[in-house]
């Protein structure tokens, strides 16, 4: 996935470059735009036209004036406020807090988590090798991202972010991987772990071992392997070795592939292997044979100060 990212950042670097030489001034993209320029997936389920270049300025007089089909100007007013992102001396970005609440009337709110998931990665690492790879940090990248969100005045969704801030998580590497941890709350399962670090466990490599997810107090957790997981041999490895490693040592440890999230049936036995497993283990919580709506469960969240 991210040679992937590289190669389509790279190629809208390309385009924005292009159209700010054609107005002779420097630009500033938002929305799917920015997200693409600073190398984060955009959410499959959005209402805004991924082919077009999305410009962002922070009043309407000050707006990109064309009548190209292939750009679309946009007013986001707590720009000035934003730590945006120099591409190129041609090319800036909103940054990626600013570009989240942007987006969020035009995505579900499952989307917007997902989506919240992968900026706060993003952040995390970026935090960790700015203090040389020594980590930790990955907390209080999530808290500045609270910070910011519910400091902003009063704009079109913020009840919307307000309530998916309760959801979004760090340590979480893939969409795919929001989503499978979604449908599990959905159900009812108490909320794991993500990227959870297992202490003392090391690859021979002498590398640490993370999981995707896990409740570490009933030594159970869920991996989500893509394809890559599959095709990479080198991965592939890993994967064994670290899976042997924890089952050898009581860890009970289940594969969630994308054939477990494709439809109502497939979540439905995801969600009740991963229940029975933690019920086995001694969790108790109360499974939802029908899942809830996502904002059913944020609000949840929310009321418990969980989140």
């Amino acid at each position: 996935m991210s040679e992937n990212l590289a190669q389509v950042r790279k190629d809208m670097i390309h385009r924005c470059t292009e159209a700010a030489q054609d107005f002779g001034h420097r630009l500033m993209f938002g929305m799917t735009t920015s997200l693409t320029l600073q190398s984060i997936p955009v959410p499959s389920h959005c209402a805004l036209d991924l082919d077009v270049l999305h410009t962002v300025s922070s009043v309407k007089d000050k707006r990109l004036r064309t009548r190209r089909p292939s750009m679309q100007a946009h007013t986001w007013k707590p720009l000035v406020q934003a730590d945006n992102v120099r591409i190129n001396r041609h090319v800036y970005a909103l940054d990626l807090i600013h570009t989240w609440a942007q987006l969020a009337p035009h995505v579900p709110l499952e989307s917007l988590v997902s989506l919240g998931d992968s900026i706060l990665h993003a952040q995390s690492i970026t935090s960790s090798r700015s203090f040389r790879g020594s980590g930790g940090d990955h907390e209080s990248v999530r808290q500045r991202f609270i910070t910011t969100i519910t400091s902003l005045p009063r704009f079109r969704a913020k009840p919307q972010c307000l309530l998916a801030l309760n959801l979004i998580r760090t340590n979480v590497a893939s969409p795919m991987e929001s989503k499978s941890r979604m449908v599990l709350l959905k159900h009812g399962i108490p909320s794991p772990s993500t990227g959870y670090t297992v202490p003392d466990a090391r690859f021979v490599s002498g590398a640490t071992m993370t999981l995707d997810m896990a409740w570490p107090e009933y030594q159970m957790a869920v991996e989500y392997d893509g394809d890559h997981h599959r095709t990479d041999k080198a991965q592939w490895r890993r994967d064994q070795e670290k899976r042997e490693w924890l089952r050898n040592r009581g860890w009970t440890v289940i594969i969630a592939t994308g054939a477990d999230v494709k439809d109502d049936v497939s979540t439905a036995e995801y969600a009740f292997n991963v229940a029975r497993h933690l019920a086995l283990r001694g969790a108790t919580f109360d499974f939802s044979v029908l899942p809830r709506s996502i904002e059913e469960v944020a609000k949840q969240y929310r009321k418990s100060g969980s989140g």
